[in-house]
């Protein structure tokens, strides 16, 4: 059974009550509670009332959770994905620059309200400021896309429709400026594709950013790439690496495509995303390497990769 925790050993942290954390994430409360007691997913505080209380790490775990299930992952599952995910970031990132609870939710803050008032300057300046405060892959990953998220899953109402246009625009523009700029000499030379149907546009160009390091230059081929054609994309680029980017539920024979697939090829196929994290296991030992959706291991193993080192 779940252990629950006291609520006078969290003081030192903002507490959320269960309609709170329904309003964040468009969980409703029975839910909740069945993700708790039946799977031990999460591990609300309680208090001495019995009330449930969550904190903002509670509210991430939630929206991983509601991200595997709308991919097609049985909640039953989800769990140990989530668990293993993890372990395997926790090894290969090391050390890595985040942003406390207090810092990103006042940056997100002002992130929503410039994107209510459809305020593109006020944007603008936020977006410089945080880029100021800590590193790309930071902002990205951890500041920008989780709001972006946030209004993905509203994005279906009156209003939030209008304001997830105005911000997915925005931070295209912004990714590609930042990808386009970090072409320069490298050692290496990466193309990256999205999967038929695996991601959303910025989901991708995002992934690249995030992959772009001194030692790789990245290129992107536009949404809809043609798996079957890229043989023959590859053998007039003649990238150092093709990287496959996805995050949806692999399919029944998805390892087998991705075999046949890079039998076709002169360099080494990587899958990177939510998909890679999912088909990681099923995958070891095969000439397809798996990358991730975290951005630190994500661009490490890239580099590893390329570097010939990684032992798959």
């Amino acid at each position: 059974m779940t252990q629950l925790r006291s609520a006078s050993s969290e003081n030192d942290e903002e507490l959320l009550p269960i309609r709170e954390v329904s309003r964040l994430t468009g969980v409703n409360s029975v839910t909740l509670r069945a993700w708790e007691r039946r799977h031990g997913l999460i591990t609300p505080i309680r208090t001495d009332g019995g009330h449930r209380l969550y904190t903002h790490a509670d509210v991430a775990t939630v929206r991983s959770i509601l991200m595997w299930t709308e991919r097609g992952v049985a909640i039953s599952k989800v769990g140990k994905i989530l668990a293993d995910t993890r372990d395997l970031n926790a090894k290969a990132r090391g050390p890595l620059s985040v942003v406390d609870s207090a810092g990103k939710e006042a940056w997100q803050g002002r992130l929503r309200q410039a994107t209510e008032n459809f305020d593109e300057r006020w944007l603008d300046q936020i977006y410089d400021q945080v880029l100021f405060a800590y590193p790309v892959s930071v902002v990205f990953e951890q500041i920008l896309m989780p709001v972006w998220y946030d209004l993905v899953a509203r994005h279906d109402a009156f209003g939030p429709l209008s304001e997830w246009l105005f911000f997915d625009h925005f931070l295209r523009g912004h990714a590609l400026q930042r990808l386009t700029s970090a072409r320069a000499d490298a050692d290496y030379r990466v193309l990256v594709v999205a999967m038929p149907g695996g991601c959303r546009e910025l989901e991708l160009w995002v992934a690249a950013l995030l992959m772009t390091s001194e030692r790789a230059s990245i290129s992107v081929l536009a949404p809809g790439q043609p798996l079957e054609e890229l043989g023959l994309v590859c053998g007039k680029i003649k990238p150092d690496a093709l990287v496959l980017f996805s995050d949806q539920l692999p399919s029944a024979d998805f390892n087998r495509k991705l075999e046949r697939l890079a039998l076709g090829l002169a360099c080494p196929l990587l899958l990177a995303g939510k998909t890679a994290d999912m088909a990681q296991a099923s995958l070891q030992g095969s000439v397809i390497g798996c990358l991730s959706s975290d951005a630190g291991v994500m661009q490490q193993r890239l580099q590893q990769f390329l570097a010939g080192r990684l032992d798959t």
